[in-house]
C-alpha cells in the first residue's frame, strides 16, 4: 500500500510505548531540522510495530508521508517494492546523474539497457529521494519489511545507511525471525517488546467485554503483553472464560489461537468475501486495477468487501487493506491449496501479458500443478528480463521455480545451475550452494560439471573460505580437458588468485602446482595479450619459475596497463593482484596510478565490492608515503561499504600496518589474533601480512630479535605481496643481533632482485641494505644514495626510515652535527605522520647528540573525522559538492553538511582555504 498524506490511526488508544514514541519524536524533529533519521522496529507479530507506524504518521505534521507495506506473495519480484515506493517520484529521474538514471531505469524496467549494478540503483534511490525531500521533508513508513524482495531491500538499506542531512526519515517495521539477511542490522534497531503488566491491563480494560482482574493478569502473563494477542483473546475467549467461571487454556496457545481466531472470522463470512480476502492477500493492495480485474474473473463484486469491513478484517478508510499484516499472512497461509491456485490463476489472467509479464508468469506458476513446460518456459523468460534489469535474486527465484516445473533432467539441472549463478551475482553464496546441491544429482557431462565446480569455488571465495578453492578449480580444469583453452586459462587465473591468498593453507593442491599449471596453459598461441592475462602469467612464473623469470613479465604487464591495456575490464579481485605485482617490483608510482584509475572506474560503475578492495590497496600506498590520515580515510570508507553491503572481510584486520606504525600495540595484537583464526579458513596470506606488521612494530620498539623472528617467517615463504618488502627489515634486525649468516642470505636475495625491478624504491632499498652491512666511507655513500633514491617517489615513510638509520650510523661514528641533520629530518617526518614508535626512537637518538626534541602540538586538521577529512581532501582537489557526493555514494546535502563542519573546525570561510588548512596542494588551474 502506498499512502500519501496522513491517515488517522484507528482502534483503541495507544497505551505506553514511551521509549518508542520518544524515538519517533526525535527522528521527526531531526527531519524537520533538515537532517535525516532511520529507525528499525523489530518484534513478534502483533507486538505493535504497525501501530507505531500509524502513530508516526499522525505526528508527521509538515512532512510528506509515504507508506509501503510489503506483500509476501510478491517477495520474489525483484525491484517490485522499490518501484511501488518510488512511483510518486519517477517524474524526477531526469535530474539524476547519467549512470544513476540508467541504472534505475534498467532496474525498474522503464527502458532497456545492460543489467544495473544494485548499489548504483541504491545510490539513484538515495539521490532521487533526497531531491524530493529538498522540496518537502519526507517520511517513509515501511511495514512488513521481511517480505521485501532482495533487490528492493538492498536498495533501501543502502539508502538508509547513507542518509545524513537530507530532510528524510525512514521507519522500518520487520518481524522477528524473518528477513534475516542482515541488511538492516547496521541501522538503529529498536526491539518492540510486550507491554508491562499495568499498561497491558489498561489496554484490556478498553475492550467492551468485561474481563475479571485475575483473568486479565493471567492473559497478560500468557501473552507476554502482546497488544494484538491481548485484544484478540479478549474477543475470542468465551464470556465464561473472561469472567473466571470457565478455565483458560493452559498454556495460552497465543500464536495458534490468534491464527485460528482470524481464520474463524474469515470462514464465518460469505464465500465470495472469503475468496475476495484471499485475492487481496495475494496481490499488492495499491494495485486496485489488477485486484478488480481479477475479482471480475472470479465473479466477485465490490460489495463483497462490506462483510469483511464490518468484521474488522479490512480497514474502513482503505477497504482493500487488511487491518493488520498478520491477518493477511493468515488468510493466505490458511486457504485451501485449490482455492489459492484458483485465485492466482485469476491474477495471472488479469495481468497485462506485456507490461506485467513477470507478475503474470509468477501467478501462473502459483496456479499450476506438476510438470508444465509452458509454465517453466514463461518463468525462464521472466528470469531473463530480471537479469537484464540487474535483478539477480529475482532471476534466481524464477529459474528455481522453472526447474520445479521442468521434466527433462538435463534441462532442470541447467536451470538450477543458472539459478546458482544468479544467486552468486546477487551476493547470496548460501543460496547458490543450495541450488548447486539440487542441481548436482542431475549434472551430466564435463562442461556442466566444470561449471558447477567453478560456482562452488566462487561461493567459497565470497565467504572468504579459501583453502579448498584452488583444488576445486584444478579439478574443474582436469574435467574440462582440452575442450575450451580460454576457459581453462580463466579457471587457472581464478585458482592462482585463490592459491596466492591461501598461500600455505591450500588443501588438495599447492600454490606452486597451480602456478605451474597456469604457466603451461598460457603458452596457447590464440590468446590475445591483455594486461590482466600478462599480470597473471607474471605472478604464475614468479611462483613456479622464480623471480628472474617472473619479474620481466610483470614489468611488461604493468607497462601495458599503464598504457591503457584493459584496466577498465579487470574483475573485482584485480586490485589484490595489482598489489602483489607492484610490491614485488617495488613500483609505488605505477601502483598509485593504476589503483587511482581502478577506483575511478569502480566509482563510476557503482561497483562497491571492487571499490572496497581497491580502497584497501590505496590505503597501503598512502601509508608508505606517510599519509596515515589519508589511509585511515580509505579504511573508514571500506568499513562503510562493508556495512552498506554486508560483504565479509571488514574490521581492524585490514589496519595491521597502520597499528604497527602508530604503535597501537593492543589493537595490533588483537588484529593479529584474528589473522591466526582466519588461517583455518585458508587465509594464509593474512597471517604473513600480520608477521610483516609485527616485524615493523618490533623494529620501532628496538626489539630486534622479535622483529627478526617475525620477518624471517615471511622471508621463508616469500609471497609476492610482501616477500621483498621485509628484506630491509631483516637486514637491520640481523645486523643489530649479529646474525651475519642470515644477513648475508637476505642481502643476496635483495642484490639479485632489486636490479631486475630497477625502480627508485628497489634501488633505494638495495642501497640501504648495503649501507647497513658496509663499513666506513662506503656505508655513508650507500646511505646518501638510499635517501636520494627513496625521495624520488611517494615514499616519505621509507625515506624517513633511511634517514633514521643514517643518523644512527653517523652518531655512532661521533659525527654529531651530521647526525642531527638526518635525525631531525627523520623525527619531524615520523612525528608528522603519527609514526609514534619511530618518532620516539628518532627523538632518543637526537637527545644522544645533545639536541632536544619535543613532541609537536597536534594540528587542528587532525581533529577532522575520517569522513570530514575525505570530503575536505576532495574539495581541496577542486571537486564540486555533486562530484564528491557521486564519488562517496552520498547526497550533495550531506557533503555540504560535512563541509560546514570542516569550515568550523579549521576556522576557515572558503573552499579556497581548504588546501592550505589540511596541508594538501590545491587544484591545478590554468594561467
Amino acid at each position: 500500500m502506498v499512502w500519501n498524506g496522513v491517515q488517522q490511526a484507528s482502534g483503541p488508544p495507544m497505551v505506553g510505548r514511551h521509549a518508542e514514541r520518544e524515538a519517533v519524536g526525535r527522528l521527526l524533529d531531526a527531519v524537520r531540522d533538515g537532517l535525516s533519521g532511520v529507525l528499525v522496529l523489530t518484534g513478534e507479530p502483533g507486538i505493535g510495530k504497525t501501530r507505531l507506524l500509524e502513530y508516526a504518521a499522525t505526528r508527521a505534521a509538515e512532512l510528506r508521508v509515504v507508506r509501503l507495506t510489503a506483500v509476501e506473495p510478491e517477495t520474489g519480484l525483484g525491484f517490485g517494492a522499490l518501484h511501488r515506493l518510488l512511483r510518486p517520484f519517477l517524474n524526477r529521474t531526469g535530474r539524476l546523474p547519467g549512470p544513476q538514471r540508467a541504472a534505475l531505469d534498467a532496474a525498474l524496467g522503464l527502458v532497456p539497457g545492460p543489467p544495473a549494478d544494485r548499489y548504483l540503483v541504491g545510490l539513484a534511490t538515495l539521490t532521487l529521494l533526497s531531491e524530493a525531500a529538498a522540496d518537502q521533508p519526507l517520511l517513509f513508513l515501511l511495514d512488513d519489511a521481511q517480505w521485501l524482495d532482495r533487490e528492493s531491500a538492498e536498495a533501501l538499506a543502502f539508502t538508509a545507511r547513507r542518509l545524513h542531512a537530507d530532510s528524510l526519515g525512514l521507519i522500518i517495521a520487520v518481524r522477528d525471525g524473518l528477513g534475516d539477511s542482515g541488511l538492516f542490522d547496521a541501522l538503529t534497531v529498536h526491539t518492540v517488546t510486550g507491554l508491562p503488566e499495568p499498561e497491558a491491563e489498561v489496554l484490556l480494560s478498553s475492550v467492551p467485554r468485561r474481563v475479571d482482574a485475575d483473568v486479565a493478569g493471567r492473559i497478560v502473563a500468557g501473552t507476554g503483553g502482546n497488544p494484538l494477542a491481548l485484544l484478540e483473546l479478549a474477543d475470542a475467549l468465551t464470556a465464561e472464560q473472561l469472567s473466571g467461571i470457565a478455565p483458560l487454556p493452559d498454556p495460552l496457545p497465543v500464536s495458534r489461537l490468534l491464527e485460528g481466531h482470524f481464520l474463524r472470522l474469515v470462514r464465518a463470512l460469505p464465500p465470495e468475501t472469503g475468496t475476495l480476502l484471499l485475492l487481496l492477500a495475494a496481490a499488492p493492495s495499491d494495485d486496485t486495477g489488477l485486484i478488480w480485474r481479477a475479482a471480475g474473473r472470479l465473479g466477485l463484486s465490490a460489495r463483497a468487501v462490506q462483510p469483511a469491513v464490518a468484521a474488522g478484517i479490512l480497514g474502513r478508510d482503505t477497504p482493500t487493506a487488511f487491518r493488520h499484516p498478520l491477518i493477511r499472512s493468515t488468510v493466505h497461509a490458511g486457504a485451501e491449496p485449490g482455492e489459492r491456485r484458483r485465485v492466482h490463476a485469476a491474477l495471472a489472467a488479469a495481468c497485462d501479458p506485456v507490461r506485467d509479464a513477470d507478475r503474470r508468469a509468477w501467478h501462473r506458476a502459483e496456479a499450476a500443478e506438476g510438470v508444465g513446460d509452458g509454465v517453466a518456459d514463461d518463468l525462464e523468460a521472466a528470469s531473463e528480463r530480471a537479469r537484464s534489469r540487474g535483478g539477480y535474486s529475482q532471476q534466481a527465484l524464477f529459474l528455481s521455480r522453472a526447474a520445479d516445473f521442468t521434466g527433462d533432467p538435463d534441462k532442470r539441472a541447467e536451470r538450477l545451475l543458472d539459478a546458482a549463478q544468479a544467486h552468486l551475482m546477487s551476493g547470496d553464496a548460501p543460496a547458490a550452494q543450495t541450488a548447486l546441491d539440487l542441481a548436482g544429482v542431475g549434472i551430466r557431462g564435463s562442461v556442466m560439471r566444470t561449471r558447477e565446480l567453478r560456482m562452488r569455488a566462487t561461493a567459497q571465495m565470497f565467504q572468504i573460505v579459501v583453502a579448498d578453492v584452488p583444488a576445486m578449480l584444478m579439478d574443474a580444469v582436469t574435467r574440462l580437458g582440452a575442450q575450451d583453452p580460454r576457459l581453462t586459462w580463466e579457471l587457472l587465473c581464478e585458482g592462482l588468485h585463490a592459491a596466492l591468498v591461501a598461500h600455505d593453507c591450500t588443501r588438495g593442491t599447492s600454490l606452486t602446482e597451480v602456478a605451474a599449471a597456469a604457466v603451461a596453459a598460457r603458452h596457447a598461441p590464440d590468446f590475445a595479450v591483455r594486461g590482466r592475462d600478462l599480470l597473471m602469467e607474471g605472478l604464475a612464473r614468479r611462483v613456479a619459475e622464480g623471480y628472474e623469470r617472473g619479474a620481466p613479465v610483470l614489468r611488461a604487464a604493468l607497462d601495458g596497463l599503464l598504457g591503457g591495456g584493459g584496466i577498465e575490464d579487470a574483475n573485482s579481485p584485480f586490485a589484490v593482484m595489482l598489489l602483489m605485482a607492484c610490491d614485488d617490483l617495488w613500483d609505488v608510482q605505477t601502483a598509485r596510478e593504476l589503483t587511482g584509475r581502478l577506483a575511478a572506474v569502480d566509482r563510476e560503475a557503482g561497483a562497491l565490492y571492487a571499490l572496497s578492495i581497491t580502497l584497501l590497496v590505496e590505503a597501503r600506498y598512502e601509508l608508505l608515503d606517510g599519509r596515515f590520515t589519508e589511509a585511515e580515510v580509505r579504511y573508514a570508507e571500506f568499513d562503510d561499504i562493508v556495512a552498506a553491503t554486508g560483504f565479509p572481510g571488514g574490521g581492524d584486520i585490514n589496519r595491521l600496518h597502520l597499528f604497527a606504525l602508530t604503535g597501537r600495540e593492543a589493537e595490533l595484537r588483537a588484529a593479529v589474533r584474528r589473522t591466526a583464526e582466519m588461517r583455518s579458513m585458508g587465509q594464509g596470506l593474512h597471517h604473513l601480512m600480520a608477521q610483516h606488521a609485527l616485524a615493523s612494530f618490533e623494529l620501532g620498539q628496538g626489539h630486534y630479535r622479535q622483529a627478526m623472528r617475525h620477518a624471517w617467517a615471511v622471508f621463508e615463504e616469500d609471497p609476492p605481496t610482501n616477500g621483498n618488502l621485509v628484506l630491509p627489515l631483516l637486514i637491520e634486525a640481523g645486523v643489530r643481533t649479529g646474525d651475519r649468516a642470515g644477513v648475508g642470505e637476505v642481502l643476496a636475495r635483495l642484490e639479485e632482485r632489486a636490479p631486475l625491478a630497477g625502480t627508485p624504491w628497489a634501488l633505494g632499498t638495495l642501497a640501504l641494505g648495503r649501507a647497513l652491512t658496509a663499513d666506513g666511507d662506503e656505508a655513508e655513500k650507500f646511505y646518501q644514495e638510499s635517501v636520494e633514491l627513496l625521495g624520488q617517489g611517494p615514499l616519505a615513510l621509507e625515506q624517513a626510515r633511511s634517514r633514521l638509520l643514517f643518523g644512527e650510523w653517523l652518531r655512532r661514528r661521533k659525527r654529531r652535527s651530521d647526525a642531527r641533520k638526518q635525525l631531525r629530518a627523520a623525527y619531524e617526518s615520523f612525528d608528522a605522520f603519527g609514526a609514534v614508535p619511530y618518532a620516539e626512537r628518532a627523538r632518543i637518538e637526537l637527545l644522544a647528540t645533545g639536541e632536544k626534541a619535543r613532541r609537536r602540538t597536534e594540528e587542528t586538521r587532525f581533529d577532522l573525522t575520517p569522513r570530514e577529512r575525505q570530503v575536505a581532501s576532495m574539495a581541496a582537489s577542486g571537486l564540486t559538492n555533486g562530484e564528491i557526493a557521486t564519488r562517496l555514494f552520498v547526497t550533495a546535502s550531506t557533503v555540504e553538511f560535512h563541509l560546514n563542519k570542516v569550515f568550523r573546525k579549521l576556522g576557515i570561510t572558503s573552499r579556497k582555504q581548504i588546501p592550505r588548512a589540511i596541508g594538501e596542494p590545491g587544484p591545478v588551474t590554468g594561467d
